[in-house]
């Protein structure tokens, strides 16, 4: 039996630089899910679960909780920017340093919320959106020049990477 990495539940991220209307409109009805789809992963988890790391040296389930919502406003953002800006140099973060901040471990419902509320926007964004607009770039400090297309496919997937990290660790767990 093959092993899964529990880093990468469901893989790594393959790069896209552009999509085919169904397949943007398939990723970007993971996004419109994944609020919901992490929302039923962690229901029912008590606190010590949510205080168990997905993974040995990985973060806990809370920080992973608090982490979607952190992530999915950065790319919103790089929606906003490169919707409204020419190439726009977009601002990275310390994720690992987000992940212990003052709030990272607080109850995880207004995370929830916030991710619901943010999502319904950012799909209507998403879902306005001219082919054009999908082919428009943005300038990353690490990865170079990405489409919005290329940001649709990534978190399309982070959704479902972050839900599967806490699905996989339920069912090795056996709540």
């Amino acid at each position: 039996m093959t092993q899964v990495d529990e880093r990468y539940p469901i893989g790594k991220f393959t790069p896209v630089t552009s999509l085919t209307p169904d397949d943007r409109n398939a990723r970007i009805d993971q996004i419109a899910a994944a609020a919901l789809n992490f929302r039923k992963a962690v229901s029912g988890l008590n606190d010590k679960q949510l205080d168990t790391p997905y993974r040995s040296g990985g973060w806990t389930v809370r920080q992973v909780a608090h982490h979607v919502p952190d992530s999915h406003m950065n790319a919103y953002m790089r929606f906003k920017w490169g919707l409204t800006e020419d190439t726009p140099l977009i601002k990275t973060y310390e994720e690992k340093d987000w992940a212990k901040t003052p709030e990272t471990s607080a109850p995880i419902a207004a995370s929830l919320d916030l991710l619901t509320a943010l999502h319904e926007r950012w799909v209507t964004l998403l879902r306005g959106m001219s082919p054009a607009d999908f082919a428009r770039n943005i300038k990353h400090p690490e990865l170079g020049l990405i489409t919005l297309d290329t940001l649709v496919a990534l978190y399309s997937w982070h959704g479902r990477h972050h839900t599967a990290h806490v699905t996989a660790l339920r069912e090795r767990m056996g709540w």
